[in-house]
Formats: structure tokens, sequence, C-alpha cells
């Protein structure tokens, strides 16, 4: 059997990257998946690819700083496939840049309203359908929560999923009774979409070559190799599953041994 075989999956933030690895491994192992992101044209791209026949996917426009939008994506789980027995949070503003100088603390409340409210307001509009069987929340952070990159500048990120890896505790302790699971996972320099284009950028603004770039990055992790979004996805994925069945209130590092705690 399937890791998740028969069990429904929300993802929320599914875009190009990692949201879409998320569902892709949920399809790929047996569940159903119920996709949510602001751009609806993305996410019938996603569904497409991931289940050309439509029979395990299902989408809808999501903005989770919509407490309305949110019940809506968790109805249409219920409706579709009967019930909810994972969320998966990859919905999260990670664009902007700088440190405590130069902050926009009006900027940085909305990027709170994202990732730590946001984040919480989906997760509670799944509540009632988790509580009916059991099942698991997977939050996705950062390594930066933790340990901050010196190549970028991302406080407010970084201070938002670090609040969000908080409430994870009290999550944990206050849904475990209900058999609610609740984890998170941290990836460090994950490649995909975001950390390509990154290394586009940083290798034409100094001249250098896409490889020296990477290297400066790949070579303070203790494998070989940056991890991609479908590692990330990988772990999450796992999580979500009953084989992560007596795991709770617990952050996963996936970041090829950069830092180790």
């Amino acid at each position: 059997m399937s890791l998740l075989t028969g069990r429904t999956v929300v993802v929320s933030g599914v875009g190009v990257g990692l949201g879409h690895q998320v569902a892709a491994a949920v399809v790929r192992d047996g569940g159903n998946a119920v996709l949510g992101a602001r751009t609806e044209e993305q996410l019938a791209r996603s569904a497409a690819g991931i289940d050309p026949a439509g029979e395990r996917t299902a989408y809808r426009a999501t903005d989770i700083t919509d407490e309305e939008q949110c019940a809506a994506l968790a109805a249409l789980a219920r409706e579709r496939f009967g019930g909810i027995d994972a969320v998966v949070h990859v919905a999260a503003w990670d664009s902007l840049f700088g440190g405590l100088r130069d902050a926009d603390f009006t900027t940085w409340q909305a990027v709170l309203d994202v990732n730590l409210l946001g984040t919480l307001r989906m997760t509670r509009a799944c509540l009632p359908a988790l509580e009916e069987r059991g099942g698991s929340v997977v939050f996705i952070g950062t390594q930066s929560a933790v340990a901050a990159p010196s190549e970028v500048r991302q406080a407010a990120y970084a201070a938002s999923k670090g609040a969000l890896t908080s409430a994870m505790y009290s999550l944990a302790r206050e849904l475990g009774p209900r058999r609610i699971r609740v984890n998170s996972v941290l990836p460090g320099w994950m490649w995909g979409p975001a950390v390509e284009a990154f290394v586009r950028f940083t290798a034409r603004a100094e001249g250098v070559a896409e490889a020296e770039v990477l290297a400066r990055l790949t070579g303070r992790m203790a494998l070989p190799e940056m991890p991609t979004d479908g590692d990330v996805a990988e772990a999450a994925v796992f999580l979500a599953s009953d084989r992560a069945r007596a795991i709770t209130g617990q952050s996963l590092l996936v970041n090829a041994g950069e830092l180790m705690r």
C-alpha cells in the first residue's frame, strides 16, 4: 500500500516550486490532493500536470489571509473527497528582503499576516474535518529562523517563520488529544525556481559562473549536493502520513547537513 492511499491532503501555496512538488508526491503516494493558492491559472496547470484525469485533485483559488476563502478550500476537500487527513502549509510571503535598519514594519505586519496568521487561519478552517478522524498538520518553516544566512537578509520572513515554529509547539499540545499531529519542516537552501533565480542573478551581478555561486552554497553542507524542493516535499509527505504517527511537536531540518541541531 502506498504512503497516503485513500488519504486527502490540503496543500496551500501551490505554485511552480515546493507546493507543486508536495501535491505531486501526495498523488504519487496514493492520496488525494486539494490545492490552494491565489492564482487559479497556476492551480489548473499544476493539477493537470499531477493528475491529468482530474480524479484525485481538486483546487480553489485561496488567499490565506481571508477566513472565508480558507473555509471554502477546506469545504472543497470535504465535498470532493469526504474529509481531510492532513494539511501541508507551503503558502508564504518570502520576497521581502532587508534587515532591521531599513525595516518597513507595516510591510512586516503583512508578512506576519500571511506566514503566521494565514497559516493558522487555514489550519483552523481544517480543524473540524481533522478532528473527525485525527491527522497531521505540517508547517513549512525555514532554516533562516534558527541560523540567518549571510547571502541574503530576510529578517521579516525569518521572524514570521520562527513565530510559526513556536506556535507549532502549542498546537501540538493542544491538538494532540484529538490525535492531530503538528510538525514543521525547515528547509535550508533548496534547489528550485527561487534558488535557481538567485544563483543566476548573483552570477550575472558578479560576472562569475553559476557553478561558482552554487559551490559557495553547497560548500558548507555535509552532503555534497543541495537538497531540491522535491526532497523537502518528501519530508513533508512523510510527516503527513501514518508512518509518522508518533511524531509531533518536532522540527525537521532538510538542509544536507549545513546546520546540525
